[in-house]
């Protein structure tokens, strides 16, 4: 009997913790999710090359960062999937690896749309700095949101040099690890945020949208009582704010909302932004107050990665708006498709002269009859995308990585 209420007690607490995690699968968010994730592995993989001299990488290099690319299997193996992306050839005796004409059209295309973006970019590193109490944030810290926010690897010493009016690079601990950007500029055009520019533009109060349906009558009452609270601009100092009041909590909403608004794909790992509990004055259960509003924020653990994404930000599985960067590591996702298609499809020729060659054998050895038996066995065994187990196992590699 004793055993039965542990097991029902330990039961109850698994539910009770998954709970805290759970919120009814959106099929269009989830979809977008799996969409913008396909090109992460391959765009590491592009970005270690590019940093190899002549931009040249060897295979066996390669090989070696498979490991931190949490990636299976022989690197040979899952370049030659991309022809269209990589180019591999034979040379001292062993096997190099460089980006084929497509991909260094994109490249270079890439190049010019983040020359272009700069003002934008600068602009969305001090919209971010200008939440900040103190105005400043970590380099390290900054470093791991900023794909995210689209500043490129070197922004650094691509644009805060150039900017030194708004930006500083400073070092008040003393340490390595302690160097921070510093903003030294307050714009006040820029501390609006996307709320407070969308009801301008309606000319009413700032409010939050709710992209839940209809038939959600209890969330959507629950959103109304919290959208009915003055909104609190992200940008205003919350210290005259009580922790754990309505206030404070109607404040962390507003600056999430925003931060996401920020980002590329209008979305967060809920890891990365726990990072920052103490410069954005977030909650240490974040996780349970993104879940109190699944009007405003979906919260996520596909790929056993917890993430946030603005509602609003999507129509379907959709971007809304997409950033001009956004457009172009598309093309590279498409790009990657297509060299995933036509190696399936040389696989797939390769497996029927297989078959084929199998059928004279037996029709050389056993007549007709025989024939029919290898050709019904060899069906399900077509190779690619077209064997079912090969396609988990590959998608399985494919989609499960654990990018930053």
């Amino acid at each position: 009997m004793s055993i039965n209420i542990r097991v029902q007690n330990l039961n109850f607490h698994l539910l009770r913790r998954f709970s805290l995690w759970s919120m009814k699968k959106d099929p269009d968010l989830e979809a977008a999710l799996t969409r913008n994730r396909r090109w992460i592995v391959n765009n590491q993989i592009k970005n270690i090359i590019l940093s190899c001299p002549d931009h040249v990488a060897s295979v066996n290099f390669l090989q070696k960062k498979f490991k931190t690319l949490d990636l299976q299997g022989k690197a040979l193996n899952w370049l030659k999937k991309y022809p269209c992306c990589f180019e591999v050839y034979f040379k001292d005796d062993e096997y190099h690896c460089r980006l084929t004409k497509k991909m260094m059209f994109l490249v270079q295309e890439e190049e010019s749309v983040k020359e272009m973006q700069e003002p934008v970019l600068v602009e969305r590193l001090a919209k971010l700095l200008m939440m900040v109490s103190n105005h400043r944030l970590n380099v390290s810290k900054l470093s791991e949101i900023k794909r995210t926010l689209g500043l490129p690897d070197d922004y650094l010493i691509r644009i805060i040099p150039k900017h030194l009016d708004m930006f500083r690079v400073v070092n008040y601990g003393g340490r390595k690890n302690s160097m921070e950007i510093e903003l030294i500029k307050w714009d006040p055009e820029l501390a609006v945020s996307t709320v407070e520019k969308r009801s301008q533009k309606q000319g009413c109060n700032p409010s939050f949208t709710c992209s839940l349906p209809s038939t959600w009558v209890k969330s959507w009452e629950k959103f109304r009582e919290f959208d009915s609270l003055p909104y609190i601009s992200p940008y205003l100092d919350p210290g005259h704010l009580v922790n754990g009041s309505k206030e404070s909590e109607k404040r962390t909403i507003c600056l999430l909302h925003e931060f996401l608004s920020l980002t590329l794909w209008k979305k967060a790992s809920i890891m990365k932004l726990g990072h920052f509990k103490r410069e954005f004055h977030l909650p240490k259960k974040l996780n349970v107050l993104l879940l109190k509003h699944p009007g405003i924020f979906y919260v996520t653990n596909k790929y056993q990665i917890y993430t946030v994404l603005l509602r609003e930000g999507y129509n379907g599985s959709e971007l809304v708006e997409k950033d001009p960067l956004v457009v172009v590591k598309d093309k590279f996702g498409e790009l990657m498709q297509e060299g995933l298609h036509e190696y399936n499809r040389r696989h797939h020729m390769l497996n029927l002269e297989k078959r084929r060659k199998k059928g004279i054998t037996a029709m050389k050895q056993e007549k007709n009859d025989l024939v029919h038996e290898l050709s019904d066995e060899d069906d399900n065994d077509v190779g690619g995308i077209f064997d079912p187990e090969e396609r988990k196992r590959f998608y399985k590699i494919l989609f499960e990585d654990k990018a930053p």
